[in-house]
């Protein structure tokens, strides 16, 4: 089982459809659209979803099914954190980013993503096409 490991700022910003109006508006929708079960044939088994969430989005309610890492300062300080944690108690980690940098920093044998794969899963259990 894999914990899906998702950096939502960048997951947010990654479509141009006004998040940076209402940056915590935009991370709820998310979270929400995250707390359905994955599926899909390139998604791995996923028994745990933890969203790092910064900034204006720091405060905002975790739905059921979704563990929310609240940033207090960097969120990519904190992911790679998590990471590391989740990492050293053996769990296998997917993690969603775009950040280079911070894949960089991410522990030996993550499996990484990018925004748009997450996004293009999220859009095809929900019947829509990308957009």
């Amino acid at each position: 089982m894999t914990v899906l490991l998702v950096d939502a700022a960048n997951v947010v910003g990654a479509r141009p459809d006004g998040w940076w109006r209402d940056r915590a508006g935009a991370t709820t929708r998310l979270l929400h659209r995250l707390a359905a079960p994955l599926e899909g044939d390139d998604v791995p088994e996923v028994d745990e979803v933890v969203v790092v969430v910064e900034g204006a989005a720091r405060d905002v309610p975790a739905p059921d099914g979704v563990r929310l890492v609240r940033a207090p300062r960097s969120g990519d300080d904190a992911l790679a954190a998590e990471a590391a944690a989740l990492a050293a108690a053996g769990r296998a980690v997917l993690a969603v980013t775009a950040d280079r940098g911070l894949r960089a920093r991410l522990p030996a044998g993550t499996d990484v993503r990018g925004p748009g794969w997450l996004l293009g899963v999220l859009d095809r259990m929900a019947g829509n096409r990308p957009g």
